[in-house]
């Protein structure tokens, strides 16, 4: 195998943001409430759990920015993440409010979006 021929093996791509996605569904919007037709995940209902629950979906919010750096996405890109998370995990740490925001704010389905965008864009230069 040559040099190049190594590197392009080993190059992230669309199936690692795929991978993402699938962790972001499941912490975003797994769930649909009968009824209601609002979408919930793990995010909102390990935030029940008080500080533990919020710790831990904030540890699984760094997956999202390893997943960028391993993407080579601009710095800018990976500051809104940063800020998805930390809002996240601040507003989600107030009792009672932070529970219903977890429920409605999405910070991973976000940062999807985020990932998404870039490797379109990213798609669209190459294909030019």
């Amino acid at each position: 195998m040559t040099d190049e021929e190594d590197r392009a093996a080993h190059t992230p791509g669309p199936e690692e943001a795929e991978n993402f996605r699938r962790i972001a569904d499941l912490l975003d919007t797994q769930f649909k409430l009968p009824g209601l037709g609002m979408r919930i995940g793990l995010d909102g209902l390990l935030g029940l759990i008080p500080v533990v629950g919020d710790t831990m979906t904030g540890a699984l919010g760094l997956y999202a920015l390893s997943t960028a750096h391993r993407l080579k996405l601009p710095w800018g890109a990976r500051l809104k993440m940063v800020w998805n998370i930390g809002v996240d995990m601040l507003i989600g740490a107030i009792p009672l409010v932070g529970d219903i925001f977890d429920f409605a704010f999405h910070a991973h389905a976000k940062n999807y979006a985020i990932i998404a965008k870039h490797l379109e864009r990213r798609k669209r230069r190459a294909g030019r």
